[in-house]
């Protein structure tokens, strides 16, 4: 496999063509980002930390029954992925309530909900990835109904298969951030990453009823060192593998 030429570049991953119009090469950057790119910082390490776990938890989730784009980690920062038309819209999965969801509802952090809530935002940095509803979705031509529906249903079985994950090593899963797209041949897919980056991860390992976050919350508040959290999801998700014989690149 060859990489060939440049496509895009944005907070986390640059995306290549490669000689397989099929097969876009990934490669992860050290750049945090938080706001909308408006606190920036490169840490060493990162990168290469969020290719392993996206990669395991996609062979995680492939042993759930659930798919994705991605096809094999070939180097410590890159992977190969399915070409993708993406749909621009962020799909966030909510478990618990946290961050903005929190905020706008004057909900104290934290707070158990009664069911998983799915809410789409428009994925634009200069409109600030707005909200948007299921009917605003179809209006604007971002998806039709039926995309919509299997998009839907795809988000509601990650967010099961990541609470059956997750809660295996002793992790609440908050909330989550995927986006999804069509493969040339017309198939939904789960697409990007999966990373305590996309993903608010809670330990409950110690039990000591204290908030310990183990992602990228760490640096959006200026909590701590973001490092030794993802090494820690990354060695319990590499344990959780080789206990299930899920295989890993």
């Amino acid at each position: 496999m060859e990489k060939i030429e440049q496509l895009y570049e944005g907070k986390a991953k640059k995306l290549y063509s490669t000689d397989d119009p099929d097969i876009l090469w990934v490669e992860y950057m050290n750049q945090a980002t938080a706001g909308n790119g408006e606190k920036k910082a490169q840490i060493e390490g990162k990168g290469s930390l969020n290719n392993h776990i996206t990669s395991v938890i996609f062979a995680l989730l492939k042993a759930r029954g659930v798919n994705s784009h991605f096809v094999k980690r070939i180097s410590d920062t890159e992977q190969l992925v399915r070409h993708m038309t993406m749909f621009p819209l962020e799909i966030i999965m909510r478990n618990t309530a946290a961050g903005s969801f929190a905020t706008r509802y004057d909900v104290e952090e934290g707070t158990a909900l009664k069911k998983p809530i799915l809410e789409f935002c428009v994925k634009s940095d200069d409109l600030g990835d707005p909200f948007i509803n299921d009917d605003g979705i179809v209006a604007l031509g971002l998806a039709t109904e039926d995309e919509l529906a299997e998009i839907s249903r795809q988000a509601r079985a990650v967010n099961d298969a990541l609470l059956d994950i997750f809660k295996a090593i002793d992790v609440q899963l908050v909330d989550f951030k995927i986006e999804e797209g069509k493969t040339s041949d017309g198939a939904i897919l789960l697409a990007d990453e999966i990373t305590p980056d996309t993903c608010r991860l809670w330990d409950t390992k110690e039990g000591s009823g204290k908030i310990e976050h183990l992602d990228k919350d760490l640096f959006r508040r200026d909590l701590g060192n973001i490092i030794p959290a993802y090494e820690e999801i990354l060695t319990r998700l590499k344990n959780l593998a080789a206990k299930e014989g899920v295989e890993l690149d």
